[in-house]
């Protein structure tokens, strides 16, 4: 009884692209939860000004939805004066409107759950006499997303919502009237019989060619399981496709109408993919798909790229051999499609792992950029790790990325390279600000000043986090304060150890001396700031002493090696 109850309400969202733009049907689904959340993402990224949720209900008497607003948030609707609408016709006039890119991805997104169920593409209910037979014996599902569709366009045209029912119903009846003629009839080929190469050349001169080719591969792939053996159905076909140009160009056009479906669907892809990735791994492999030979080569190039590329799967090995060449370019286009949503989206890409995911969209930025315009755009790329940098900037995520009892210090160094790895200048100031509280907090300062190892290490180590603030890529303005504060601990680890009084007073040869004053000074041996300045004065009165003359003029290599070493601390040579 519950399952009937549930098949019986469902939940739309509707949105606004602009303050004074009309409600337009974004998704429907029996899950309120999805719905909520995301109305609530949609308006949080800026993507829409206003949302509405509302819960559809069956009466069973009427067989009419009534709707009920759960949600409605966003800009208020501005009044407007309407106009003469010049056009009152519905966008799908005929059944072959049916089978445009546009309608199908409509109706993949009205009969999702119906679709998911019995593991197919909106193109294969387009093209098989049994799925639609199936659909319409259903009852509900085909009337549902009927409704479902003509509320908004009602709307959208000014037209009474019975009367685009009606207009619907009628264009479903005929389309599937047509299907279902010519499947008794036999005009639907059978590449069994007749091999894929055959029925192509046969049909290249038909005007409803992709049509009836597309019957026969739907029915070819109907006998596969799941979404892997469909992929690998569809390219055994493709390589079975004619080798005459106009017939090959129309054979790889119907086969990559299903294909394109599949990559663009959560299921299809993770299933191709393998089931044990999760979304970081899937997208490492999508890149690897789409971007084919330049990505093959960067993982050869790159050990840190090859490390977050997951192996794949034959089909999808397959698929990637087929996408370095000049066809399938929608197959592509929906890979670059996915990979852009679920970088901008809100789903974490290795939960339970903020470092990995940090190691994951450096190699994926990589990758990407490797593959160029083949994949997604530089700008499309930008603009995604951007969306994603944000992420990364959250509390909740620096939080995970410092979980784990480190060391004040290792969570220095985890910011610093959180801030190398994001891009974005509102990301990298937002870094910025939790790196400078981290660095100025009384733990680091002690740990630093009063830690188990040596005070040389310990300068050593503020040397090496003072120039990899830095590499981090910071703005000055961000960058100079944490840097000065780790020069001023810097200058309390030395003055606590008194390192520069001891190495100027120690039993060693001055030139030996005098080296490793100036790799404290130009920030080797420690950061710049006090130590340094303190150790370049040492120098200096270090090299105005008659021994360290006389070491020199026995060793012309060291007066070399001196003299940069002094260039570089801003002494005179």
């Amino acid at each position: 009884m519950r399952g009937m109850e549930r098949g019986q309400i469902h939940y739309e969202l509707f949105v606004r692209r602009q303050p004074g733009s009309g409600w337009s049907l974004e998704i429907a689904t029996e899950d309120r939860a999805r719905a909520v959340e995301t109305a609530e993402q949609a308006l949080a990224d800026g993507r829409v000004a206003a949302v509405r949720v509302t819960k559809e209900t069956l009466d069973p008497d009427t067989r009419e939805f009534r709707s009920v607003t759960i949600l409605s948030k966003g800009a208020p609707e501005r009044a407007k004066t309407r106009k003469p609408r010049e056009n009152t016709e519905p966008l799908c006039v005929s059944p072959s409107d049916l089978y445009s890119c546009h309608a199908r991805e409509r109706i993949g997104r009205l009969l999702d759950n119906w679709l998911v169920r019995n593991k197919a593409t909106p193109f294969e209910l387009l093209h098989r006499p049994d799925l639609v037979e199936k659909l319409e014996a259903s009852g509900i599902e085909l009337q549902h997303a009927i409704q479902k569709i003509a509320i908004p366009e009602a709307q959208a045209r000014g037209i009474g919502v019975h009367e685009i029912i009606r207009t619907f119903q009628h264009l479903a009846e005929r389309a599937i009237e047509r299907l279902l003629k010519d499947h008794r009839k036999g005009v639907l080929p059978d590449l069994d019989r007749e091999g894929f190469a055959a029925a192509a050349e046969r049909l290249a001169t038909e005007p409803d060619r992709c049509y009836l080719l597309g019957a026969g591969v739907a029915a070819a792939i109907a006998p596969a399981r799941t979404w892997s053996e469909k992929v690998g159905r569809l390219l055994d076909l493709a390589d079975a496709a004619p080798m005459e140009p106009a017939a090959r160009a129309a054979a790889l056009q119907v086969l990559e109408q299903p294909l394109t479906e599949i990559l663009g669907s959560r299921a299809g892809i993770a299933d191709l993919l393998g089931p044990d990735l999760d979304l970081g791994g899937q997208l490492a492999a999508m890149t690897r798909v789409a971007g084919a030979q330049s990505v093959e080569t960067l993982i050869k190039l790159d050990p840190k790229v090859a490390r977050i590329m997951p192996p794949l799967s034959d089909p999808a090995a397959r698929l990637a051999g087929w996408l370095a060449g000049p066809g399938f370019d929608g197959c592509r286009a929906a890979i670059a499609q996915r990979v852009l949503r679920e970088l901008t989206g809100p789903r974490r890409l290795k939960p339970g792992d903020a470092d990995g995911e940090i190691d994951l969209l450096r190699g994926l930025a990589m990758a990407l950029t490797a593959a160029g315009d083949r994949v997604l755009s530089l700008d499309d790329i930008h603009e995604a790790f951007s969306a994603r940098s944000k992420m990364l900037v959250t509390s909740d995520f620096v939080e995970a990325l410092l979980d784990g009892g480190m060391s004040a210090r290792d969570e220095v160094e985890a910011l610093i390279r959180l801030a190398e790895n994001i891009t974005g200048a509102a990301n990298k100031r937002q870094a910025a600000r939790y790196l400078s509280a981290n660095v100025s907090a009384l733990r680091f300062e002690k740990e630093m000043r009063y830690g188990a190892d040596t005070p040389a290490t310990r300068m050593a180590s503020l040397a090496a986090l003072q120039k990899n603030v830095v590499r981090a890529g910071l703005v000055a303005e961000d960058a100079a304060p944490v840097q000065a504060k780790i020069g001023e601990i810097g200058g309390l680890v030395e003055a606590d150890g008194r390192i520069v009084a001891l190495i100027a007073r120690a039993p060693a040869p001055a030139v030996h001396r005098l080296s490793l004053l100036l790799r404290i000074a130009v920030g080797e041996a420690g950061p710049l700031g006090p130590a340094a300045d303190r150790a370049r004065a040492e120098a200096l009165r270090l090299v105005r002493h008659p021994d360290l003359r006389e070491e020199l003029a026995r060793s012309p290599d060291a007066v070399i090696r001196v003299r940069d070493m002094m260039q570089s601390a801003g002494m005179a040579a």
